[in-house]
């Protein structure tokens, strides 16, 4: 069993961003020669997130405004009188930071219109996005 680990850096432009990184993903599968076992996709940052879904441009866009709708940025948070940024960490908070995929024959086990996407709710930021690549 190998455990190989991959950091990727990210540069966010806007206040709330989705960034598609199953290409990124992909490469470190492949450098780290694991045929067979699973793929651990993990933000370090409290204000960003990690989800699976189609890439689909009316979609992505969707997926902002419903954000949004739930979250709105301007709420009356009680963490904003530290560092007004609330709405990013209750953003991160429903969506999660992880996510962990089967790895067969190299690749990730995705459905057909499945990519990987990290979100950034409080850019523009430096981020980092470890990649743990478990199997044999």
């Amino acid at each position: 069993m190998l455990i190989i680990t991959e950091v990727l850096e990210l540069e966010t432009t806007d206040k709330v961003e989705i960034i598609d990184i199953t290409g990124n993903i992909n490469t470190a599968i492949a450098e780290s020669g694991i045929r067979k076992g699973l793929v651990n996709i993990y933000s370090k940052h409290s204000t960003s997130g990690i989800f699976i879904n189609e890439n689909e441009s009316g979609l992505l866009e969707d997926f902002k405004d419903i954000i949004h709708l739930i979250v709105p940025t301007n709420g009356n948070y009680q963490h904003n009188r530290i560092d007004n940024n609330a709405d990013s960490h209750l953003r991160s908070f429903l969506i999660g930071c992880n996510e962990t995929i089967p790895l067969e024959d190299a690749k990730l086990s995705l459905g057909t219109w499945q990519s990987v996407f990290f979100l950034e709710f409080d850019g523009p930021r430096t981020r980092e996005i470890t990649i743990t690549i478990i199997g044999e």
